[in-house]
């Protein structure tokens, strides 16, 4: 603890909140949809976000403690979407396949498979990879300026400013100079704000687990691919770009046994995050590559907190304008970014295999139910196999 306490600093707490901030604002309302869709309750739903938040919370303060590097790990939105879109599934047996899919995440983890296939992906790709996946969110903050110019501009000149004469504290301004525009212009949520002041403390709800073979196959087997293809594989190459040897197998052991302990309070699926990820390994998270894991930690108490608020987190979070949280994600982002893709394009012998790995994950198309990031790697792997495979004598 004072070891960690000296490390801290103000831009991990800030990189920590906003990486919580962008987390929950850009996908807790598909959480809430697919609750709904199961059939869940008030009382059950606020369960779920007790349990995703606790299950966060854990793995982040756990994991980033453990190895001294920054683990964030987030809940699967495309597996929240997935969920969503669900029909015909009543809560119990959607409970049972949340159970297998830890099973499943639990097994890629311990038998090492999934190391083992992040093993064969190259430097470039992965680079590429993460690219791809965090470009998008610095568009978003660019087409912003369509509906709030005034107040993306000026947290753009206060990010600018920031990185000229306070580099440490760039990030931090920004926030600040895009919440106190917000309120003078009237544009934070007043009955928000006060809903999740005066929302209660979550019950966890227990919902006893029905299994149904035509559920495991139909919910829990896709909730396990779109989880470590569309959610670990990005999380794993986002440590990698940022230069952190993260111990693969280990992690994602962990972040299944969390999933199987809260799968009957409404955890679905927990896995390494990318995007939310990349703030807190920044260097605006900390000058110090070695003490960037606070901001994770510090995220993980801000994900538990907020579990523990349940319903009244949607409010918190809905009081910010969309435009707000764009452009913290997009300029909080923006050496990550520039990083990323410096590393993707450096080898002449890989840059096809990256510019096609990043154009394909860019484009966000989505297959068999199956996310760009996922889609963005085979690409890079097929150009790279084909531009250096040789015949076997």
């Amino acid at each position: 603890m004072r070891r960690f306490l000296s490390d801290l600093s103000l831009p991990a707490v800030v990189a920590g909140f906003v990486a919580v901030l962008v987390g929950y604002t850009s996908s807790v309302a598909i959480v809430f949809q697919a609750a709904q869709a199961l059939g869940a309750s008030a009382a059950q739903t606020a369960s779920w976000m007790w349990a995703l938040g606790l299950a966060m919370g854990i793995s982040c303060v756990g994991l980033s403690l453990r190895w001294r590097m920054p683990v964030l790990t987030a809940w699967c939105t495309p597996g929240a979407a997935l969920l969503a879109a669900t029909q015909g599934v009543g809560l119990a047996e959607a409970t049972g396949a949340f159970i297998v899919c830890a099973l499943l995440i639990i097994l890629a983890g311990v038998s090492g498979l999934f190391e083992r296939v992040m093993d064969k992906v190259p430097m470039a790709v992965a680079a590429a990879l993460l690219a791809g996946v965090l470009t998008r969110f610095g568009l978003d903050a660019v087409l912003a300026v369509r509906s709030s110019p005034a107040l993306v501009l000026v947290m753009a000149g206060a990010f600018l400013a920031g990185r000229r004469w306070w580099p440490r504290y760039a990030v931090p301004g920004v926030l600040l100079a895009g919440v106190v525009l917000a309120a003078l212009q009237g544009r934070l949520d007043g009955a928000a704000l006060g809903a999740a002041l005066h929302g209660a403390w979550a019950t966890p709800v227990w919902v006893t687990p029905q299994f149904n073979p035509a559920t495991l196959v139909g919910v829990a087997l896709p909730l396990f691919i779109v989880t470590m293809a569309s959610q670990n594989l990005p999380g794993v190459a986002a440590q990698r770009a940022a230069g952190y040897a993260v111990p693969v197998s280990p992690v994602t052991t962990a972040t299944g046994l969390v999933t199987l302990v809260l799968a009957p309070f409404g955890c679905f699926a927990i896995n390494l995050a990318a995007i939310t990820a990349a703030i807190c390994m920044s260097p605006e998270a900390h000058a110090d590559a070695a003490k960037r894991y606070t901001a994770p930690v510090v995220a993980g108490i801000f994900y538990t907190l907020l579990g523990l608020a349940g319903g009244a987190v949607a409010g918190l979070f809905a009081a910010f304008p969309r435009e707000l949280v764009a452009a913290v994600a997009g300029l909080a982002l923006l050496g990550t970014i520039a990083g990323g893709l410096a590393a993707a394009l450096r080898d002449e012998r890989h840059r096809d295999a990256a510019a096609m790995t990043f154009l394909v994950t860019l484009s966000g198309v989505s297959m068999a139910g199956i996310g760009a990031a996922f889609w963005g790697v085979v690409a890079g792997a097929v150009t790279m196999a084909v531009q250096h495979w040789k015949p076997a004598r």
